[in-house]
């Protein structure tokens, strides 16, 4: 069933302790929206739990429904691809395998990974972090590009690489043109970094553009108003960098239906459009 697109697509994170992913996607489907990030966390979306009829029931759902899964993203707290020990960077990658594989299985465009972190008291070399994170791409984006998928990077307040000077950089020394990237404004402006400036760096790489609200005291990930995100000043840099794609409402709240009502309608306020120019062209899916 084809409809018109919602302009913004949704990030599953506040549903996935009260919502399976289908269930969260019907759910979502009957307030209008139609393209989602699904987070990979179990009970709502794991890949060990997701058998190969419920990934048909899944890809049976999205078609029936006119809906899209845009990307899959494992929040980036328990894993870690550039971690000291050996052992827990296998862990990390062997569950990233897994999701490249569900998101193959799924017909999703994009897999969010993260840089990995550093040890906040005593952070290891920068270039042997990099040297871990270049041996993660080195797994998974030839594993991405076998399934039909692909490797998006993201900007990580806590992440070793927060800014999009340092991703940026580091993702053009590797070299892959394979790997895209997520830019996300909140994580760019707790840290102090300038928007605009992110987006132009980030721009001949991008391919998703996280939303949500935060303060610069602490890290959140708030509905619109509820920070000091400019988001005034959002759209025209999106038009300046040539992004066509939704932007992706990634809000945790506890009602999280009413943080998306109120997120949108603050957004159009500020004179967001209310219709996308183009959805579905940048990763060739529809």
């Amino acid at each position: 069933m084809a409809r018109d697109p919602f302009p913004f697509a949704i990030n599953t994170y506040s549903y996935t302790a009260s919502h399976a992913a289908t269930d969260c996607l019907r759910h979502l489907a009957g307030q209008g929206y139609t393209d989602f990030e699904l987070m990979m966390v179990p009970g709502h979306l794991w890949p060990a739990a997701t058998d190969a009829g419920m990934r048909r029931e899944l890809r049976a759902l999205v078609a029936r429904d006119g809906l899209r899964i845009m990307t899959l993203n494992m929040p980036n707290i328990d894993i870690n691809i550039a971690a000291v020990a050996p052992e827990m960077r296998r862990y990390s990658l062997d569950l990233l395998h897994a999701i490249v594989d569900l998101a193959g299985d799924l017909e999703v465009a994009g897999v969010v990974v993260g840089p990995g972190k550093a040890n906040p008291l005593m952070p290891g070399p920068r270039e042997e972090l990099t040297g871990y994170f270049f041996e993660a791409l080195d797994a998974l984006a030839p594993h991405a590009e076998r399934v039909g998928t692909r490797l998006y990077a993201e900007n990580m307040s806590f992440a070793f690489l927060p800014d999009a000077e340092g991703l940026m950089a580091a993702l053009e020394r590797y070299g892959d043109p394979r790997i895209a990237v997520v830019y996300d404004v909140a994580n760019a402006v707790f840290i102090g970094e300038d928007p605009g400036a992110g987006l132009r760096r980030v721009q001949d790489r991008l391919r998703l553009v996280h939303l949500s609200d935060t303060p610069r005291e602490v890290y959140r990930h708030s509905a619109v108003g509820e920070g000091v995100v400019p988001f005034a000043a959002i759209p025209p840099l999106l038009d300046e960098v040539g992004y066509a794609e939704l932007p992706m409402l990634e809000i945790i709240a506890d009602n999280p239906d009413e943080a998306h009502r109120t997120s949108v309608q603050r957004l159009f306020e500020l004179g967001w459009p209310r219709r996308a120019s183009a959805v579905n062209e940048p990763n060739g899916r529809t």
